[in-house]
């Protein structure tokens, strides 16, 4: 059974004054107005949220859904977590109930208010997407995690320490850049890479090597949300149609210690299938919203999507494949780099940009033509995976 997204929301991104219930519920009644559906119709929310509890002392978050309208009183409504990937887990429970007929029309909304912490207390509840025994509690966090990804990459392709150095600032300038474009966007910069490279030890000190402080996502407020169809609802509205043509989702072990370092193993496995199930490659896609936590992960992105073979990341973005108007944009919206990473939002965040890019309503840079477009949405340390394809219809 076909699933469309038939309405979209997006807030700004970036340390806002409202509160994670005040974001939730305007992302709701945005998604509800954008759809031109009625809140009566809904048949089920699903609210992607990683941790409501350690952010703003409040873990059952998905009754607050019900303040968008009186008419969602008594509706089924569900938090859904998964770390960093809950926005995406949450469009693919909402999936899984319009495929199996338990509803025609749900609302997703993927929320996130990080900042009412100091960033020891934020670094403090991430850690606990990781191993807690053998990662958390021993002090490791996710720069360390992710550092240890990039000195695994480093290490297996042979790539001296000025090389990756160059090469991540390249990444992290590219979404800066892109940024620039996206009103909605927490850290607009025009610069280049030679800009970064170049900033005084104090004002990009490494956080843990080798990444430094601008290889790092941003600690984000902000919401986004989508209404999802059946094909007969669908029709019904006569609205511009995006379908939903894929979800795969894929799950490694915890510890990364029992996985490489120099791949993302499952998240090639959750691209590949998206591909398998929407009959498409790499070089049918349009643009990719990839995960980029830290800029070595959209370097291994490169990589999962097939974009260019093990260890020859660096390509992808040394020939500009991933600019805008080039081969294959890779987060044009400035990506968690720069548009910001409000965790439990951000799957939700992905799916809405590439929505608005297959209706021509981009939150920032168009990509002319655009038809297809992929979201790789990762939880943890690259445990979590999903990979979901978008495709415009009408």
């Amino acid at each position: 059974m076909a699933v469309y997204v038939v309405g979209t929301y997006h807030s700004i991104v970036g340390r806002l004054e409202e509160s994670v219930y005040d974001l939730l519920i305007q992302a709701g009644r945005g998604a509800l107005a954008d759809a031109g559906v009625e809140a009566r119709d809904i048949d089920g929310i699903w609210v992607g949220n990683f941790s409501g509890g350690g952010f703003n002392s409040q873990e059952h978050l998905a009754p607050c859904a019900v303040e968008i309208h009186p008419d969602l009183r008594f509706k089924p409504a569900t938090r859904v977590e998964n770390a960093c990937a809950s926005g995406s887990a949450a469009i693919a429970a909402a999936k899984q109930a319009i495929e199996a007929g338990a509803a025609e029309l749900a609302l997703v909304i993927g929320v996130e208010k990080m900042t009412s912490l100091n960033t020891s207390g934020v670094t403090q509840v991430l850690a606990m997407a990781s191993h807690w025994p053998e990662e958390g509690a021993q002090g490791m966090t996710f720069p360390g995690l992710f550092a240890e990804f990039a000195k695994g990459y480093q290490e297996q392709y042979q790539i001296s320490p000025e090389e990756l150095r160059v090469l991540l600032a390249k990444v992290a300038a590219k979404n800066h850049r892109n940024a620039a474009a996206n009103p909605l966007a927490q850290m607009p910069w025009e610069c280049t890479y030679e800009d970064i490279l170049n900033r005084p030890e104090e004002k990009n000190p490494i956080v843990a090597a080798p990444l430094r402080l601008f290889d790092c996502s941003l600690i984000s407020d902000g919401a986004a949300a989508l209404v999802l169809a059946s094909e007969d609802k669908a029709k019904e509205l006569q609205n511009e149609l995006v379908e939903l043509k894929a979800l795969a989702h894929t799950t490694d072990y915890l510890p990364l210690s029992k996985r490489s370092k120099a791949e993302f193993t499952a998240g090639r496995r959750a691209i590949h299938r998206a591909y398998e199930l929407a009959g498409i490659t790499v070089d049918d896609l349009d643009f990719a919203e990839v995960h980029d936590c830290f800029t070595i992960a959209e370097v291994l992105a490169y990589e999962a999507m097939g974009l260019t073979p093990p260890g020859r990341g660096a390509q992808a973005i040394e020939e500009g494949w991933v600019e805008v108007g080039a081969r294959l944009p890779v987060n044009a919206s400035g990506g968690l780099k720069a548009k910001g990473h409000p965790v439990g939002a951000t799957g939700v965040s992905m799916a809405v940009l590439a929505v608005r890019q297959l209706l021509g309503r981009a939150i920032g840079h168009q990509i002319p033509g655009a038809e297809i477009g992929l979201t790789y949405n990762i939880g943890g340390s690259a445990v979590s995976n999903y990979a979901l394809i978008f495709q415009r219809i009408r």
